[in-house]
């Protein structure tokens, strides 16, 4: 273990000084593209401005001998295309135990590394994983000088990962955040499904027995679907809330169903996810809108604040109480809508506009953002 007064030294002569906290860049949607696919590379630079982040993966996905176009594809599209200030380029490695990803570091960060802001590593089991990245990166940004340290970001696939969730989290100040591995996850773990995220209809809870009913036991009763992931997601969340980092939803892996798409998004959000990956274009608005407040949220939010004045206290406000609490929830959503505001020139008209009115029933859910 690493003495505190060490832990943001460089780790290698010549390597910039690490950050002290992880810069609050929007991140609603992680776009992934295949760097080796002509189809999709020919796309990027059209894609700049549209989405918070394209991410070059080299991992899954990708076929074997495939590995190293990919590669040498994310290097070329980094050196033809200007990402901008609203745009961050990202890439996935190829997981530690594998034969490409040494070239990978080593390639992309002396060629490109100037343009990467993070590295995301897949199958991350405990800190000693980020502990190697973290020293390789020190010397390789050493050696192509580079002024600001990449940030890494880490996937929870395997059982021991999210048993060391904690630890991963703060392994690093590079860490930047940790997403959500469903597939390979439920694989580690054991787990009887082929489905990459969202819920099962095999894991449920069904209404008890119906009252003065004859065979009550196998009378018609309503069941719930729920969700697989909630424990896991519910977990990473709270790990990287100790550690200044942020949390992702991973993969949806069912492109067609739009609507449990963005039920899941939407579950992720709510329990303090700030982005979830896009397999597909069409997943990338749905990522936009869910992870984006709502305006009648917003304006909820300054009302509550307004109303709170030194934040001391307790106000009615609507028949319903509001004390600091509630004032630190609504400054949450503030900071964030207001991060979101200063790139997205759409959300920052709507945020100052009056909002619409509700559906009637006081849940605000009659005008998403």
């Amino acid at each position: 273990m690493r003495s505190p007064k060490d832990f943001f030294a460089p780790l290698a002569v010549g390597a910039p000084t690490p950050l002290t906290q992880v810069p609050s860049r929007p991140s609603r949607v992680i776009h992934f593209f295949d760097p080796s696919n002509a189809k999709m590379a020919a796309k990027v630079p059209a894609m700049v401005g549209t989405v918070d982040v394209l991410l070059g993966n080299l991992e899954d996905a990708v076929r074997a001998d495939r590995k190293e176009a990919a590669r040498a594809g994310l290097v070329e599209i980094a050196r033809a295309t200007d990402f901008g200030d609203s745009t961050q380029l990202w890439t996935r490695v190829n997981a530690l135990d594998s034969p490409w990803v040494l070239d990978d570091l080593t390639t992309l960060v002396t060629e490109i590394g100037a343009k990467l802001d993070v590295i995301m590593v897949p199958k991350v089991q405990g800190p000693e994983d980020i502990h190697y990245v973290d020293r390789l990166l020190a010397q390789l940004e050493a050696r192509a000088g580079l002024q600001r340290p990449i940030l890494v970001h880490a996937i929870l696939e395997t059982a021991r990962g999210v048993a060391n969730v904690e630890a991963i989290a703060g392994a690093s100040p590079r860490m930047q955040g940790l997403s959500l591995g469903p597939a390979d996850l439920a694989a580690d773990r054991r787990m009887k499904t082929t489905r990459v995220g969202g819920g099962h209809p095999g894991y449920l809870v069904r209404q008890d027995p119906p009252a003065g009913v004859e065979d009550a036991v196998n009378a018609s009763r309503q069941t719930y679907q729920q969700d697989l992931w909630h424990y896991t997601i519910a977990r990473m969340v709270d790990a990287c809330a100790m550690h200044g980092i942020f949390p992702y939803y991973g993969p949806f892996g069912d492109i067609k169903d739009v609507v449990a798409c963005e039920d899941q998004f939407r579950n992720a959000f709510l329990l303090g996810c700030v982005g979830t990956w896009s397999l597909h274009p069409v997943q990338i608005e749905i990522a936009k809108r869910v992870f984006s407040p709502s305006a009648e949220d917003v304006a909820h939010a300054r009302r509550v604040v307004e109303a709170m004045g030194d934040g001391t206290g307790a106000v009615m406000l609507d028949g319903k109480m509001e004390d600091d609490a509630s004032l630190k929830q609504c400054q949450v959503m503030l900071e964030l809508a207001e991060r979101l505001a200063a790139t997205d020139p759409e959300l920052a008209r709507l945020y100052a506009a009056k909002p619409a009115p509700t559906d009637g029933d006081g849940d605000g859910d009659g005008a998403r953002s």
